[in-house]
Order: structure tokens, then C-alpha cells, then sequence
């Protein structure tokens, strides 16, 4: 019991997924009697999906650059990341689209009454995201109302300067408080899965090891769209530099980041990459790059996207312009108000089905592919810091060209 205690939580996953897997296929149909426990842990996410999410993007809304403070700096990069993460997210649900891991495979997971849309309007859309009655909204788990409202609130927090001090102290503390539940649920997720998982085999066959490899090809085609033309582009067009030695100087950031999948961890190295490697001004990366690791997720974002088309495929809703602007709007509100905790994406992605209307059904799929693409993401994400960092910088001066084109002894 001690070594398994040792064993990293992504691997518990992986492995009683695929216990799991066994288990279902060999006993078939008859799993289903245990499937109960499985619902004991998808109960326990939803029990954080609200007190979570508004906890979180209110602190992180309170955390941003106060624009008196960091001006034209601090608006910058806040501009690239939104840009980023937005186009992130409407990448995913496009080479969702695209690629269709839930073709074929319509209605294996049952259907769903629950999502229903009247011809598409973008002001009815729009109106329906504002929360009449906020308290209502939080009951019903209406999540676009409820994070609309703890962005504006976090907003108005910063506002009113020092007078918010007690109020964003308590709600640092709540934070701290979900955090803490959302590890102590994330350590009985391995099991969780485990019944998940067999109960989706036993009772849906393997079908749905079809689904996640096509998944799993969407989601790189994605972070291979950000890594190659977007980032590329950004450096070329807007900051003026090559993008081949950007890379070359990120190198050991990206490497770091692929091998931890923790932005937190590679955050040292991505400085010294954007101070040593690139020239860049410590008063901006010393800023951008610790803020970035916690609210700029543009590899998380393009999961989301994936993860929105493929669930509402698989319960066979149609994809309309109302649910796919709603699952883009989705991904970049979620990748930016993620908590830094493993076990993030299956806690995020209840939130996500939640807001689309759909059960949650899709978890343990996500569970058991996310330690193949989290590699992927996590170093698109840490690149991305690092070329918000470079074309910032040299847009605004606070770069040192000569060391961005000195030869990298790092790489």
C-alpha cells in the first residue's frame, strides 16, 4: 500500500482504467450492478462544479494586472492570452468537426432530451448567459450565467482598490477550502474511473477505444495547428522575430514542460529561457510567465473544444451555431478559471458537460486518454507563455535583440 501511495495520480488512473476495461469485458452486462459507485464519484464532482468554478474565477479575475499599475504591459499580454486561448478553442471544436470522434458512435452512451435549440439567435444566446437571479442560477448549475457573474463581481472587486481586501481574503480562503476538496475527490478518482470504465465496457463494448483515438488525432492536429502556424505567425508578424530561433531558445522550457505535463514545475526554466535565452526584460517575463501558467491553457483549451463536439456526438444533440459559439465560449472561460491541480480535466469537463446539458458519461473516456495528450498540452501551453513574453517584448521594447539572436548555449 505504501509504493502504491507513491504512484503518481495519473497513473492510478491509467492503470484502474484499464483494470477496469478487463473487468467490464470479461463480466459484460451484468457490471452494471456495481455502476452505482461510479455515480458516487461523478455526485461528488458535481457537488464542486459551482463553489469551484466561482471561487476560482473570482480570485483569478483579482489576481490579473491592475491596468493603473502595469498599463499598456499588463493589457498586452492579457489581449495575447485571451486572443490565444480563443482561437484555441474554436481550433478544437473545428477539427472536432472535422475529424468527428463521435461519428458512428451516436447515442452509445444513451441520449439526451435536455439540450434543446429554438432557431438561432446571437442576441438570445448572448441574453441567456446573464444571470437574472444569480442565487437560481448556482441551484439550477446554469454555469455560463454563474461564471459571467463571478467575472464581473471579481471585476468590480478590483474596482474598488483597498476597500476589497476583506472580501478578496475570504474568498482566497474559500479558494484554498475547494482546492483542498477538489484534491481530496481527485484521490478517489482511480477508482471512480475504475467503475466508470467498467461499466462503460461491460455494457457499450470496446466501440469506444475507436472514439478516443480519433480524439486523441484531433487533439494533436490542434496543438500541432497552434505550435506550427499560430505561435509562428504571431512571432513572425507581430513581434518581428524568427520563429525557428524562438524556438531554438525555448527548447529546454518545451522539454521540461512535455516530460513534467506541469506548467508550475517548468516555470523556472521558461524564465530562464525568456531572460538568458531571448533578451527579454525580467519586469515583463517576471510578470507574464507566472500569470500565464495559471490562467493562458491554450492546449487545454483546444481539449475543450474536442471534448464539447464529441460528447454532444456521442448523445447524438445537434450541432448547432447556438451549442458550437457556446462550447468555444466554454473552452476559453474554463482553460483560463482551471485550478492548478492534477485531475483538473475531468473536473473541468464535468463542468463543461454540465453547462452544455449533457451527463457525464464521457468522464471516464477522458480520464483514461488525458496522460497521452497532456504531454502535448502542457508544452503548448508553456510555449505559448513564452511567445506572449517575446512578442510583447520586442513590441514594446523590453527586449535585447542581440541575445534573442546570439547563439543559444542551452539548446
Amino acid at each position: 500500500m505504501k509504493a502504491w501511495k507513491k504512484v503518481p495520480l495519473y497513473i492510478k488512473i491509467f492503470i484502474l482504467m484499464l483494470l477496469g476495461a478487463i473487468v467490464g469485458y470479461i463480466v459484460g452486462p451484468d457490471i452494471a450492478a456495481v455502476a452505482f459507485l461510479g455515480n458516487i464519484y461523478i455526485a461528488l464532482l458535481k457537488m464542486l462544479v459551482v463553489p469551484l468554478v466561482f471561487f476560482s474565477l473570482v480570485c483569478g479575475v483579482t489576481q490579473l494586472a491592475d491596468p493603473k499599475e502595469f498599463g499598456k504591459l499588463g493589457g498586452s499580454i492579457m489581449v495575447y492570452y485571451l486572443t490565444t486561448t480563443l482561437f484555441a478553442a474554436a481550433a478544437g471544436v473545428v477539427l472536432a468537426l472535422i475529424v468527428s470522434p463521435g461519428a458512428d458512435a451516436e447515442g452509445i452512451l444513451g441520449m439526451t432530451e435536455e439540450v434543446t435549440y429554438t432557431e438561432y439567435s446571437l442576441g438570445n444566446t448572448i441574453l441567456s448567459w446573464i444571470p437574472q437571479n444569480i442565487v437560481s442560477s448556482m441551484a439550477n448549475m446554469d454555469m455560463i450565467p454563474v461564471i459571467v457573474f463571478a467575472i464581473l463581481f471579481g471585476l468590480c472587486l478590483v474596482m474598488i482598490g483597498d476597500k476589497k481586501k476583506p472580501i478578496v481574503d475570504f474568498f482566497d480562503a474559500g479558494n484554498e477550502a475547494m482546492l483542498k476538496m477538489t484534491g481530496m475527490v481527485m484521490e478517489i478518482a482511480p477508482y471512480g474511473i475504475f467503475f466508470l470504465t467498467a461499466n462503460m465496457v461491460g455494457t457499450i463494448g470496446t466501440k469506444m477505444l475507436i472514439v478516443g483515438a480519433k480524439f486523441v488525432l484531433a487533439d494533436y492536429c490542434g496543438l500541432l495547428l497552434m505550435l506550427v502556424v499560430v505561435y509562428p505567425l504571431l512571432l513572425k508578424l507581430v513581434g518581428k522575430l524568427s520563429p525557428l530561433q524562438f524556438y531554438k531558445n525555448a527548447s529546454p522550457a518545451m522539454i521540461m514542460a512535455a516530460g513534467t505535463t506541469s506548467s508550475n514545475a517548468t516555470l523556472p526554466v521558461s524564465m530562464s529561457c525568456a531572460g538568458e535565452n531571448m533578451g527579454i526584460n525580467e519586469k515583463l517575463y517576471g510578470f507574464s510567465l507566472p500569470l500565464g501558467a495559471t490562467v493562458n491553457m491554450d492546449g487545454f483549451s483546444v481539449a475543450l473544444g474536442i471534448i464539447s463536439v464529441t460528447a454532444l456526438q456521442l448523445y447524438g444533440v445537434d450541432l448547432t451555431p447556438a451549442i458550437i459559439l457556446k462550447a468555444v465560449f466554454m473552452g476559453l472561460v474554463l482553460s483560463i478559471g482551471a485550478p492548478g491541480v492534477k485531475g483538473t480535466a475531468v473536473v473541468m469537463s464535468a463542468v463543461l458537460f454540465q453547462a452544455l446539458g449533457l451527463p457525464m458519461g464521457m468522464l471516464p473516456l477522458i480520464g483514461a486518454i488525458w496522460p497521452v495528450v497532456d504531454i502535448g498540452h502542457t508544452c503548448t501551453n508553456v510555449t505559448s507563455d513564452i511567445v506572449g513574453a517575446a512578442v510583447v517584448g520586442s513590441k514594446l521594447g523590453l527586449m535585447d535583440k542581440d541575445v534573442f539572436y546570439a547563439k543559444n548555449k542551452k539548446a
